[in-house]
Formats: C-alpha cells, structure tokens, sequence
C-alpha cells in the first residue's frame, strides 16, 4: 500500500523476551524513566474518591520493550476484570478487515458490499471500505453522547436502529460527496463490520469463531466479549469487552506491524494504513485521526485505539511502549484524561 508520510519505524520484539501468548512477562521500566513522576500521576489518576477532573481510573497497564512494567487496579478491579471497548472496538473492526485483506478476500478500494446502495442511481455506490475506515464516506450520521439531544449513535446502538445497526447506518443519506469530508461515525464502523460477515458468509456465532480463530486466539486473547445485535452484526463500532491485559496484547500486534511470534496476522502495510492521517480532520479535533485509530495523543507518531468514557490504548512506536487506561470519566474530561496519558508517555 502507497503511503504520502513517513512513519516512525515500528520496534520489533526484543531478542529473549517471550510472547505473552499465554502469560506476560514483566520487568522494570527502561533506564532514565521518571518513575517519581509517574507514580505521582498514577495516585493522582487512582485517588478515592475519585479526582473531579479526571473521573474514575478504574484500570491502568504499561508495557515497554514487551513486558508488563507498570499495573494498576481501582477498588475491587482487578487484572480478571473485563472492561468495556466502547470506540476501542473500532480498532479491533479495522483488524478483522485486514485479515480478510491478508486473505485475498476484500479490497478496500472496491465499493463497499451494501445492499441498501445497490440502486444504479444511489451515489452512495462510490463510498468503499477504505472511505468508511477513514471516517471518509459523507454519509450522515449525529455522534453524539448528550441524552435527550439529537443523536444517531444513540439511536442505533438504544433505540429503534438496535436489532440490525448496520441497516440503520446505511440508511443514512449522503450529506457529502464521499471522501471529501470527515465526520466520526459509529455507525460506518458497524457498515464495515457487516461487510466482513457477508464477505465471509458469516453471522452471529459463525462470525464470533472467526474473531477468535484468526485474531484473538493466535495472539492469546481469552477474554474478548464481543456483542452481536439481533441480525447477526457484531457491533464493531461500540461493544468488544476484554481485560487490561488482553487489549495490551491487541496493541502489541501492531506495534509489531501485525507480527505475532513469527506469523503474520495483519496483511504487511496495514499497521502503517491504521496510522497514517486522513485529509480533511477538522481543526476543531484535538487528534489526528487514520483508518479506524486515532493519532498523536501521546507525541508525533503514536496511534491508539479511544473509547467513551476514557477507554485508551495507546501505541508509542518510538519508546516502544504501550498504554492501557480503563474508566468511567465524564465527557468533559476527556481532554484531561488525553493530557493524563501523554504525561505519563512523557515519563518513560
């Protein structure tokens, strides 16, 4: 795949360290790191009561140079803990896709496979998957979190779009010409994961198979709850529980550019297609924002995976390190959560 940026290069797995295929390993941070600093963040972000600016920090996981070096529970949480995805599962959607790129199946560059837009007249035949990975299709779609104010994710994912949210998303009509403007949208990502089921054939449990078959299973994940609406959809915009642990291993198989012990799970480039910036993000976002990752919460480079209510996983290609942050925290801190963890980025 052609790439307009240069990327920083991303690290490769440490001569002797183990995969945490089964288990961790842990270790210390790497020399230099300010671990005053960083523990003085860490009781600032796990105080009980809870900090009014920061919400809840329920959950907190660092891992550099592929060990476990930093861990933290709130209250009765622990590492057994499943927390919730929320946006992160937009990421673990993008994976699946690659998969299906790995094999030959799909081209993201094709228009999408949606039957709502087979109509010879419906210009909603030009968006494609790439478009919709980007945030990219012009489709209409209100993401917004505010009870009782105008909203299509709470539509789709509460009220009457909740037994087939795909349907729902790609009944939307184009409020722009696709790939011309970008707009955050739950429901593209649920058009996407509704694409891979019907390339594969697939729905509901057949489709929950394939997840662990050649994604979850392979890198060690075992606690992955992904839900699936009455249609059959995984609902790959909002809903894939998992454990602190286990979304640290999702964010090691692309910090390793979709190598896990020696097998290539992720098609070569697609690592590089998650985090290299689509055109056109308005400056009214604070992050930049790829295919289905967001980018530079942590400095120039890093990519991550962002969920309501402060679910982070957060890749820092250049000090090898990744992030995990699960919690409950209020819309309007979600700007200092951001700032939070790119301090703590900022120790190591």
């Amino acid at each position: 795949m052609p790439f307009d940026h240069p990327l920083p290069p991303l690290p490769t797995q440490p001569e002797g360290v183990a995969w945490p295929t089964k288990a961790w390993p842990e270790g210390t941070p790497a020399h230099g790191t300010d671990t005053a600093r960083l523990n003085s963040l860490l009781e600032r972000a796990f105080a009980d009561p809870a900090p009014d600016t920061m919400g809840e920090t329920h959950a907190f996981l660092a891992v550099q140079g592929g060990k476990v070096v930093a861990e933290r529970y709130w209250r009765d949480f622990t590492p057994g803990t499943t927390f919730p995805s929320w946006s992160e599962a937009k990421s673990i959607t993008q994976a699946l896709v690659g998969i299906l790129v790995r094999d030959g199946r799909i081209n993201i560059h094709a228009p999408a496979d949606v039957p709502e837009w087979q109509s010879a007249d419906d210009p909603r035949r030009e968006i494609t998957l790439d478009m919709l990975l980007r945030m990219s299709s012009g489709l209409k779609f209100v993401e917004d979190y505010v009870p009782g104010s105008v909203s299509d994710v709470i539509e789709m994912l509460f009220g009457g779009g909740q037994e087939d949210v795909a349907a729902y998303a790609a009944n939307q009509p184009l409020e722009h010409e696709p790939d011309t403007f970008w707009s955050y949208s739950s429901g593209t990502s649920n058009i996407v994961a509704r694409c891979a089921a019907r390339t594969l054939g697939m729905a509901g449990e057949d489709f929950r198979d394939f997840m662990f078959r050649e994604l979850f299973s392979p890198i060690g994940m075992r606690s992955p709850l992904p839900k699936f609406d009455k249609a059959g959809t995984f609902i790959g915009s909002s809903f894939c529980y998992c454990t602190a642990r286990d979304f640290a291993r999702f964010g090691l198989l692309y910090l390793r550019d979709g190598v896990w012990d020696g097998t290539r799970i992720l098609p070569e480039g697609w690592a590089d297609y998650a985090r290299t910036p689509t055109p056109a993000v308005p400056e009214i976002e604070t992050l930049g924002y790829g295919a289905h990752w967001w980018l530079g919460m942590a400095g120039p480079g890093s990519f991550s995976c962002n969920g309501y209510e402060g679910q982070y996983t957060v890749l820092v290609p250049e000090k090898d390190l990744i992030l995990v942050r699960h919690g409950k925290s209020p819309l309007e801190a979600k700007e200092e959560v951001q700032a939070w963890i790119a301090d703590v980025a900022d120790c190591f």
